[in-house]
């Protein structure tokens, strides 16, 4: 509480002066309606919105349904993204009988690199209906170069995208490529 205090001066002799009460100014109800307004202004302010990506999965299968046979996509109308270390990123359309450390290729995440990679592999696909990016992020790879991959992937129209591990061979590959030990073999009895 906030008071307001007044020295009396007192004398010999002169008028004799009524005594004046001292004025109080009690601030407690301001501070109390100080923060009741902060606390309704809180509630009621709309906070900034989070952005969110629409990632469109599958339905899981039943049950009592059969599983769905694995789909095979033709390397003619697809393009495999295989996401690395330091911001590194390459492409090919090969299978495992003819992917080599030199038609691996890499690129940039730019809209001269992969945005344009994607739209010729797009334009040169067989049918064009069926095109679809295949995105392989390897274990060296960082959270923030999918989210981009992602996000080219709304940029470029890509409707038909999948996100799957790397496949043995393009690891191999890959480590050549990028200077790093070749996985081992898995151990068979």
């Amino acid at each position: 509480m906030a008071e307001v205090q007044v020295q009396e001066k007192g004398g010999k002799g002169g008028k004799v002066r009524s005594k004046k009460q001292n004025t109080r100014v009690d601030m407690t109800p301001m501070v109390d309606l100080g923060f009741l307004l902060i606390t309704f202004f809180m509630f009621t302010t709309t906070f900034s919105k989070p952005n969110v990506m629409d990632l469109g999965l599958p339905a899981k299968p039943k049950e009592d349904q059969p599983k769905p046979p694995p789909t095979e996509i033709k390397l003619s109308n697809s393009i495999s993204l295989l996401l690395g270390k330091d911001n590194r990123i390459f492409w090919h359309q090969q299978d495992n009988t003819s992917l080599t450390d030199q038609n691996l290729n890499e690129t940039t995440f730019d809209r001269e690199g992969i945005r344009k990679i994607i739209e010729q592999a797009r334009a040169n696909a067989a049918d064009k209906t069926k095109f679809t990016v295949i995105i392989k992020p390897t274990d060296d790879a960082v959270y923030k170069n999918f989210v981009d991959m992602l996000d080219e992937m709304a940029i470029t129209k890509s409707e038909q995208y999948g996100v799957t591990d790397v496949k043995p061979w393009e690891l191999a590959i890959y480590k050549k490529k990028v200077g790093g030990p070749a996985p081992a073999a898995p151990a068979t009895k």
